[in-house]
């Protein structure tokens, strides 16, 4: 270990995988050692086997191994985050723990960050998965997501990613949150890359997703989008909302009142006369909801002095800094 800590954290999260931690150990160390500093910080999430019994006799053999273990079972997202929190290198792996992702694809993407980029992506691009339950939900998954967030990857799933640590420090995970940090990172100004890693099929354990998950990440998706697109600015997609219904009760009301003067129809048991008054309520509320958006991003960013932009460098008396955390 150097003097200023492991140059490369290898973060993996872990359930009920006694079976596969002692050969992803081995092919981890295989792949890393005599060729970087590195440290392995594994994560256990609430597992009910032998998998931290194993993960102690790891640590007490070899110090490089660090072990975090939850208390119960809270996802994936969870354990990532504090392994992240944890991780002290300057380059950050994530890869799962049921050895599909391969070790042996690291070093690529190390090279690949080294490059210029702040994330590098895994792209399983030949899947050992059942076609139904994961194969046909992924590719929708993320044709949808890459459509929504105007990031464009082909796996948003897989969790083999390289990352820089400042990129992390810059993000906070909820839900299955995991998934959509390059999407976060590039709307901070980071750049972004993509590289074909090995897939292999599962042979020990058991999986612990299906299609459930599906609906999960799309709930996820909206409240990335939202939060991407307008966290600072939350009265422009109310306030446009507004504007549709201000636009629907100009409409039906014109509407009613043609059919009135043209027709004779009586307005009082016209459905469009009350449509209108719900359009003109709607419109009232969404106004409000934003004023209301606004007041609570405001409070939540001068409370905590947390800046609405993210400096990537600055350049001060000749001299090159990183930005402060």
């Amino acid at each position: 270990m150097g003097k200023n800590g492991p140059q490369i954290s290898v973060v993996a999260p872990l359930l009920d995988e006694q079976d596969n931690i002692r050969p992803l150990y081995e092919q981890i160390t295989e792949t890393l050692a005599g060729r970087y500093e590195y440290e392995i910080v594994l994560v256990d999430d609430g597992s009910t086997d032998r998998s931290f019994e194993i993960l102690t006799e790891l640590h007490k053999a070899d110090d490089r191994v660090r072990v975090i273990r939850f208390r119960k079972n809270f996802g994936q997202t969870a354990a990532l985050s504090a392994g992240f929190a944890h991780a002290r290198g300057e380059i950050v792996i994530a890869l799962d723990a049921d050895l599909q992702n391969d070790p042996a694809d690291i070093p690529r993407m190390i090279d690949k960050l080294n490059e210029g980029f702040d994330v590098v992506s895994g792209w399983r691009k030949e899947r050992h998965d059942k076609l139904i339950t994961r194969l046909i939900p992924s590719k929708m998954a993320n044709w949808l997501i890459s459509k929504i967030t105007g990031v464009a990857l082909h796996d948003y799933g897989c969790t083999l990613k390289a990352y820089r640590k400042e990129v992390l420090n810059e993000t906070n995970l909820y839900g299955e949150m995991h998934r959509f940090i390059p999407a976060h990172a590039s709307w901070s100004g980071a750049k972004i890359a993509e590289i074909v890693v090995n897939h292999r099929p599962r042979t020990a354990g058991a999986a612990k997703y299906g299609l459930a998950r599906t609906w999960k990440v799309v709930l996820d998706l909206i409240t990335v989008k939202f939060l991407g697109s307008y966290s600072t600015k939350p009265i422009y997609i109310f306030g446009g909302l507004g504007l549709l219904s201000t636009l629907g009760a100009i409409v039906f009301g014109l509407t009613v009142i043609y059919q009135k003067l043209a027709r004779g129809t009586d307005m009082s048991g016209n459905p469009l006369l009350i449509l209108t008054a719900v359009m003109i309520i709607a419109t009232i509320q969404f106004i409000l909801m934003g004023l209301l958006a606004e007041l609570l991003v405001r409070t939540y960013h001068e409370s905590q002095n947390r800046p609405t932009y993210v400096i990537r460098e600055t350049l001060e008396q000749g001299e090159k800094k990183a930005p402060s955390q």
